[in-house]
């Protein structure tokens, strides 16, 4: 791929991940239901922060994650994403531009609050999650520079982005800048409950707009809406470019044409916290494709990524990604 000055232009929702130890009294105490993600609004979301304990607050997000992932391997990563002028949305920017991430979205000075995932922690290692979207759904197609996505050899958005009319309007006005100067876009599905919502839509837009598609096996069956996974791998050979699926323990499918590649997962020791995994695994593959390696390989330095994410609590990585590199021959 042509010289540009940007590997990757990530478009997602700007949260801030709260995370917090707590026993199952807490949970009960305030009707948390245990291991389950929940939307709340700005007043549960004040109460709850409130009445929780010492927290680490950290910068997450779907698509922050996988740039935060993709500046750790090395690459030149910048993030579209609206945030509020306050507390949470200064840990954002500080936390993004800190692990090497362009981020220079205006932040709104009127309306919610920067976003936040609420997440309790219980002795049995389950995440209970209460997330509040705030001031992440404001993003409109006037925070979208072309200047900056045309920088970008690949626009990468996630689904969640579909749910707010205007950040949904944004993603089409991303796509089409990219496309206007003959770079990639690149979609995450981001949930099986996101596909079922908008499937429709999410089918136009493979067809249509995207080059690059990642998807685990029930994004991807849902989609299509069949039951097995090699259907569905028959339908999204023909919607875009490059299909890179995800199927958990049993490793990635890497589809482009007639080309498939089988790329089973990294080895982990202990699998402490799949938050994320799907997020790295789009970040390495996204580095290595962009760095011309082969699909094989990209989806390799995926796994990776991938793997080094599950090991610990928490999406960002812990120690520097592109030590994966050294395992992989130059491209």
């Amino acid at each position: 791929m042509t010289n540009t000055e940007l590997d990757v232009i990530a478009i997602g929702n700007a949260i801030v991940d709260v995370v917090a130890q707590a026993d199952d009294d807490f949970l009960i105490k305030h009707d948390l239901s245990k291991g389950t993600m929940t939307l709340i609004d700005a007043a549960m979301a004040e109460k709850l922060y409130d009445n929780m304990g010492p927290a680490l607050e950290v910068s997450g997000g779907s698509a922050g994650n996988s740039a935060a992932g993709i500046a750790s391997l090395g690459g030149k990563c910048a993030f579209i994403g609206k945030v509020r002028n306050d507390q949470l949305g200064d840990i954002f920017r500080h936390d993004i531009q800190a692990i090497g991430v362009n981020f220079d979205t205006p932040a709104a000075t009127d309306g919610d609050p920067t976003a936040r995932c609420l997440i309790f922690v219980t002795p049995d290692a389950q995440r209970t999650m209460q997330t509040y979207l705030g001031a992440c759904t404001d993003l409109t197609p006037a925070d979208i520079d072309p200047a900056v996505i045309q920088s970008g050899k690949v626009t990468y958005m996630e689904g969640y982005l579909f749910d707010p009319p205007e950040a949904k309007k944004a993603f089409f006005t991303a796509a089409d800048y990219a496309h206007q100067a003959d770079r990639l876009v690149s979609l995450s599905l981001s949930d099986p409950f996101c596909v079922d919502r908008y499937r429709d839509e999410f089918r136009d837009l493979v067809k249509g707009h995207i080059d690059i598609l990642f998807a685990n096996e029930e994004e991807i069956k849902s989609l299509y809406q069949v039951d097995h996974f090699d259907d569905a791998l028959q339908h999204v050979r023909k919607d875009c470019k490059i299909a890179a699926l995800t199927r958990g323990p049993s490793g990635a499918v890497i589809v482009s044409g007639e080309e498939v590649h089988v790329v089973g997962a990294a080895p982990v020791e202990k699998v402490v916290d799949t938050t994320g995994a799907g997020d790295l695994f789009a970040a390495g593959f996204l580095y290595g494709y962009t760095h011309g390696y082969s699909l094989a390989d990209s989806a390799r330095i995926g796994a990776a990524s991938a793997a080094e994410a599950i090991s610990h609590f928490g999406a960002r990585p812990e120690t520097p990604l592109k030590t994966i590199l050294e395992t992989f021959p130059q491209a």
